[in-house]
Order: structure tokens, then C-alpha cells, then sequence
């Protein structure tokens, strides 16, 4: 029994070089509000066509990844190549009609030196090559637009990103500047819809906790925009390393609303037996010590130190041992 006694002296005073009193004193800290942002893309932008027609190629479907200016489509319309054919055989006529009329100049450059031609005639001879030539000229520039007008036919991607949405199918009738499908590219950050009453509190370039548990990290309050519709005010928030495979994805955000003053204790000084959590606390004006049942609230991080709130159980000016082991 001797040697039982003596060993839990030994344990008793061993814990108690092992621990420190630390006086329980209220401390500022910030009150966070949970709520809810959605990954929203830096770009959303529809790859729209540019001339109307059938679409007859569709190269891209959700979820596919494009590069800009790929193309992932094809609109035809067949009023163009019409068009087309037409120039041709216009350019063909006037061809035909130029080589003629060269042919009339050249003789009457020849009458005109023997003095048979008047001068009268011989500039109604150049005027019509010269007429001629302008009509090949324009011709040959209307062609070129349609010839652009028939590569405008290629839908191309507007930004490097993720196709979110396909709303056409291929066969399709398109008008000019129907969307063929909605890209997303810039990467992504988390938007906040608000209620009103904490605009007044929100500052850009705050620190902002996203997520819980062991996912937690922060991302900066970049952008707070000025409108407020239907009672909410919309802020962007950048996170590093955010994933970027779901658009429109909910993820958990605490948000600093104000200041409160709270009872912190490190969390090695909390112990825990039978489903409730216990600190030890020192008797005033003596040595002892009891075991006092605590409610403990949310973790914070202070220079690399886990402390817990202390929600109930404890008061201004109670000393708990806290341990270093």
C-alpha cells in the first residue's frame, strides 16, 4: 500500500511540473457567419456563330476542354455557295469581255498610227478595257467577302476553358449569333450572395475561411460589388488550388461579420472522458485542483496554436492548468 501511495505522489507531482495555470481573461475574437459560395467561372462566354444556316458539325459536347479559337462547330448555308458560283460566271463574262476589248485597243493603236482611227474613237477603246478591268476588280472583291463569309462558317471557341452547355444539336437551323455552346476559362473563385445587413461590415482584402475540418484553408475578398438585388450583396472571394470540375459547386464559407470577447484556453488543456469534456482548474488559495465539465465551441488558429472557445463551464478569472505533454 506504502508503494502505491508513492507512486501516485510521484505521478501527482510529475503532472504538475508538466502543467502551467493560466488565468482565464476575455479576448478578442472574430464572429463568423457561415454561409454558402458558389465556383463560378472568372469567364463565361458563349461560342456563338457567326452567319446563319444549318449547323452541320458539332465536334464538342459538357465536359469536353477547348483551347481558344479551337473550332467545335460548322454552320453552312447554301445561299453562299450560290453566290459563289455566280461571281464565278460573272468573272468568267467580264474576262472574256476584257480579253475582246484589249484585243479592239490593239488594233485601233495600230489604225491610229497610219492615221486611220480618230482620236475620238481610240479613248472609247481604252475607256471600255479600263471599265472592264474595274468590273474584274470588284467582282473579284465580292468574292473574297463571300469567301469569308463562307469561313465564318467555323464556330470557335472564345477562351481556353470547359465546355459547360450544348443547347444546339447538329442539324440545327442557326441565326447569326446564336450560341452553339457556353465556355468557361479563367479558372474559377467562390461568389458570395449576402444578406443586406453585412455589406456594411465586408472590407476587400480580408482573409476568409473556406470550408471546415481538415479542408479548412483561406481565400482573399477580392471584389464586393455595389448593387444589392433582393436584399443581397454578391462578393468574390479567390481561393489558390480551388476545384475548378464542378461549376455552380456549394462550398462552406465562415465569414468575419464582427468582433466578440470570448474565454480561450489552448486545446491541449481540454480532456475528455465518457462523451463529455472536462479542464482541470485550480482551487483558489489552495493547492488542489477539480475537474470542471466545459462546453467547447469552434478551434482557432494563433500562431500555429490550436485554442478552443469556451462556450460554458468556465469564468472571467478561473485558473486552468494547462498541460505541455
Amino acid at each position: 500500500m506504502l508503494r502505491v501511495l508513492m507512486v501516485a505522489a510521484i505521478a501527482v507531482a510529475a503532472q504538475g511540473a508538466a502543467a502551467e495555470v493560466m488565468e482565464m481573461v476575455p479576448t478578442q475574437i472574430a464572429v463568423e457567419k457561415s454561409v454558402y459560395g458558389e465556383v463560378e467561372p472568372r469567364y463565361l462566354i458563349p461560342a456563338r456563330a457567326r452567319i446563319g444556316g444549318t449547323l452541320v458539325a458539332l465536334g464538342v459536347s459538357a465536359g469536353d476542354r477547348v483551347s481558344e479559337g479551337q473550332s467545335i462547330g460548322r454552320v453552312e448555308d447554301d445561299k453562299l455557295n450560290f453566290r459563289l458560283d455566280a461571281i464565278d460566271a460573272q468573272l468568267g463574262a467580264l474576262e472574256t469581255q476584257l480579253a475582246t476589248a484589249a484585243s479592239d485597243l490593239e488594233r485601233g493603236l495600230s489604225l491610229s498610227e497610219r492615221g486611220v482611227i480618230t482620236a475620238q474613237r481610240l479613248e472609247q477603246l481604252q475607256s471600255a478595257v479600263h471599265v472592264l478591268e474595274n468590273q474584274i476588280k470588284s467582282a473579284q472583291a465580292e468574292r473574297l467577302v463571300v469567301e469569308q463569309q463562307v469561313a465564318e462558317g467555323d464556330v470557335l471557341s472564345p477562351v481556353t476553358g470547359v465546355v459547360l452547355s450544348v443547347p444546339v444539336a447538329r442539324g440545327s437551323v442557326i441565326n447569326p449569333g446564336e450560341a452553339i455552346a457556353q465556355v468557361a476559362g479563367g479558372g474559377v473563385f467562390l461568389r458570395l450572395a449576402l444578406p443586406e445587413r453585412y455589406a456594411g461590415l465586408l472590407k476587400a482584402g480580408e482573409q476568409i475561411s473556406i470550408g471546415f475540418g481538415a479542408d479548412t484553408q483561406t481565400g482573399d475578398l477580392v471584389k464586393i460589388y455595389p448593387r444589392i438585388a433582393g436584399g443581397r450583396v454578391l462578393a468574390d472571394v479567390e481561393v489558390a488550388g480551388l476545384d475548378d470540375r464542378f461549376i455552380g459547386r456549394r462550398i462552406p464559407v465562415r465569414l468575419p461579420v464582427g468582433q466578440a470577447e470570448a474565454l480561450l484556453v489552448p486545446e491541449t488543456a481540454l480532456g475528455r472522458h465518457g462523451g463529455l469534456d472536462f479542464v482541470t482548474v485550480a482551487v483558489t488559495g489552495t493547492d488542489d485542483s477539480v475537474q470542471r465539465v466545459v462546453v467547447p465551441g469552434r478551434t482557432i488558429l494563433r500562431d500555429g496554436v490550436a485554442w478552443v472557445e469556451i462556450l460554458s463551464g468556465l469564468s472571467v478569472g478561473d485558473k486552468v492548468q494547462v498541460s505541455h505533454d
